[in-house]
């Protein structure tokens, strides 16, 4: 037999799920116990030892998650409620509203200023044109400590900046200094050249910034900026200044011509209309606006030689003269053209900082004053005229003249004058002047409505036509208005006041052959299409008849060419020259009354063939002498010369009429 295997014993494993018994047939089950207790000798087996229990494995049972999927549930649905009402109000009920702001917000307006035309002499030269030029602006955020990596950055760039820009460095550091904005402007319409050197700054100051040069990264002046604009100009400075007037820091005419004629300078404006992110346009947006239209071009009456000229002789003898102020004024008898309209003192329209505000005017038109004796050539048009003389008419003239309640005398003492009415005009006579238009009228009533007609219709009392901002009409009262002394110091120029260019005016009118033309100063105007368009026609007005005019100027002649006359240092070799001098008490509004003198001289040439007039004044002269025929005749001959030549005018070729200036008593 072989030999028995012993039992096998079950080692317990570790603790954990038990695996299933095996389960084996009934049958076998009793075999083996038969054959046990076979081989046991029928004692009983022991049992198999049971495997140790497990231990308690505790349960933990999670809560119920329906009702925090209810919860969120509920807070999703809130959520989506809110976005859907949203989502309604933006698209359906607010939608036009905020499309609108948003397409305000995405599209940016910009005005595109529009060129200012230039203005030119009648020869095309330019008087006043515009350059460009920029104005300096600043982002003061970038210059914030936080920003600039530098506590003082506003007080550092504005001592680079000051002396580029002319400004105080402490003014510029509190515009740098500006809080809660981005943008400050420093300087208005700066040069190219300016603009130039702040960008070379910022260029090197930019290379000194880089971490390699041992820099923070901040470019100390990369917050100025630039924004393109104009600025007007004047080539010739102080030329013709009082004419062209100057433009304000808006850009829009302050005075003179440039504030007359703004609209036709200033043209259109016009508009741009682009999408913009980031502060950039966006091209694939599209853009639409208008384009600016330029403004017109302005061409002048004046020459530019001719008023270069005037202005240096009424600059110089001012100063000689230690006056307050002077004018000349050149005029075209045959078209009323105004060649030159210098003042003195001017001022420069390219520093307004330095003008004196006293002479930013143009005082030959804006300036009021008594004329003296220029004014009796219009008592003389109105004597001969009515036929009451002529020039060979005896006027016998006292050393004083007793009228209402006064004694009128003559610019000196003398013994009495026997005076042809030629002589009246040549020697300058008040006396002679009160008598002779004493006879206009039965009454001195009646003789001082025919002289106020006569005035009236020379343009005294009336603007000159010209337009001119700031233009004085004169001063004349009307004749029953007239006060007593008024009735007899008017023919002879005093009690009545008008500006220069209607001095002018008078003398261009006889020379016109009695037609008064009214001045202009623009010829024309030449649009952005390049079309000139000329001036209106100026109005023409009958004053005298051509007899008189023409007799006018033959006595005018007297006053320059005999030695008796008061205007000899007028007198131009080769031409027949006409004129007459003034010498008047002058009205000082400070003080109330007289004190001074204003001194002029009117006159034109040729005397037989007139086509320039030329007419100086000067007022308040207080060196040396203070006659008309002294310090404005001289003035008179220098410019009539330089603008005969200028204009080609060839010299006379016959000789004054030489009427007679007195008679003798026997007579």
């Amino acid at each position: 037999m072989p030999p028995k295997e012993p039992p096998r014993r079950r080692v317990p494993g570790p603790a954990g799920p038990a695996r299933p018994a095996r389960t084996r047939p009934a049958a076998a089950r009793s075999s083996d116990a038969r054959s046990g207790d076979a081989r046991s000798g029928g004692a009983p087996r022991r049992p198999a030892p049971r495997p140790p229990a497990r231990p308690k494995v505790r349960t933990i049972r999670l809560g119920s998650p329906k009702p925090r999927l209810r919860l969120v549930s509920l807070g999703l649905t809130l959520v989506m409620l809110v976005f859907v009402v949203r989502l309604l109000q933006v698209q359906a009920v607010d939608a036009s509203a905020l499309a609108a702001k948003a397409e305000a917000h995405r599209y940016q307006e910009y005005t595109l200023s529009a060129e200012r035309g230039e203005i030119t002499d009648r020869s095309g030269i330019a008087l006043a044109a515009s350059v460009d030029a920029y104005d300096i602006t600043a982002d003061p955020k970038l210059f914030t400590p936080e920003e600039s990596k530098v506590q003082d950055a506003p007080e550092q760039a504005a001592a680079l900046l000051a002396p580029l820009l002319g400004k105080e460095p402490a003014d510029l550091a509190k515009k740098l200094r500006t809080p809660k904005s981005r943008y400050t402007l420093l300087a208005r319409k700066q040069t190219p050249q300016v603009w130039n050197q702040i960008k070379d700054l910022k260029k090197v100051y930019g290379q000194k910034s880089k971490p390699s040069e041992g820099g923070n990264g901040v470019n100390l002046l990369g917050g100025i900026l630039s924004e393109p604009s104009s600025k007007r100009v004047y080539p010739n400075g102080e030329l013709a200044a009082g004419i062209l007037g100057y433009v304000n820091a808006e850009g829009r005419g302050g005075g003179g011509l440039e504030s007359m004629l703004d609209k036709e300078l200033a043209g259109q404006e016009g508009k741009i209309r682009f999408a913009e992110s980031g502060g950039r346009q966006v091209p694939t947006a599209g853009s639409r606006g208008t384009p600016a239209v330029p403004g017109s071009d302005i061409e002048l009456t004046i020459d530019r030689d001719i008023q270069w000229a005037a202005q240096q002789a009424i600059t110089e003898q001012v100063k000689k003269s230690k006056a307050d102020r002077g004018y000349v004024i050149v005029q075209n008898t045959r078209t009323g053209e105004v060649l030159a309209m210098a003042n003195a003192p001017g001022f420069d329209p390219n520093d307004l900082s330095a003008a004196n505000s006293a002479a930013m005017g143009n005082a030959a038109l804006q300036d009021a004053y008594e004329p003296g004796s220029t004014s009796k050539v219009m008592s003389m048009a109105a004597v001969l005229e009515e036929g009451v003389a002529t020039p060979d008419t005896h006027v016998v003239v006292p050393n004083r003249l007793h009228r209402g309640d006064r004694l009128f005398k003559d610019d000196i003492n003398h013994p009495t004058w026997y005076l042809t009415l030629n002589g009246v005009l040549a020697k300058s006579s008040n006396i002679g002047t009160i008598l002779a238009t004493g006879q206009l009228g039965r009454t001195q009533a009646e003789s001082n409505q025919v002289l106020h007609s006569y005035l009236r219709k020379f343009g005294i009392g009336s603007p000159t036509g010209l337009g001119y901002p700031g233009e004085t009409p004169g001063i004349l009262a009307k004749p029953r208005n007239w006060s007593t002394s008024q009735q007899y110091t008017i023919p002879f120029g005093q009690g009545l006041s008008i500006n220069a260019m209607q001095a002018t005016s008078v003398y261009s009118t006889i020379a016109n052959g009695g037609v008064r033309i009214e001045p202009t100063l623009v010829r024309g105007t030449k649009g952005p299409d390049g079309r000139f368009t000329p001036a209106p026609a100026p109005k023409e007005t009958r004053v005298v008849s051509e007899k008189t005019a023409k007799t006018l100027a033959t006595m005018l002649e007297s006053v320059v060419e005999d030695r008796e006359g008061t205007g000899t240092k007028a007198r131009i070799p080769g031409y027949r020259v006409a004129g007459k001098t003034g010498t008047a008490n002058r009205v000082d509004p400070e003080r109330g009354g007289y004190h001074g003198y204003t001194a002029s001289f009117a006159g034109f040439a040729p005397a037989d063939d007139p086509q320039i007039t030329v007419y100086c004044a000067i007022q308040n002269p207080t060196k040396g002498s203070y006659f008309g025929g002294q310090i404005c005749g001289p003035i008179y001959k220098e410019v009539m010369e330089f603008a005969l030549k200028t204009l080609h005018v060839a010299p006379t070729g016959s000789e004054p009429a030489r009427l007679p200036v007195i008679f003798k008593d026997s007579e």
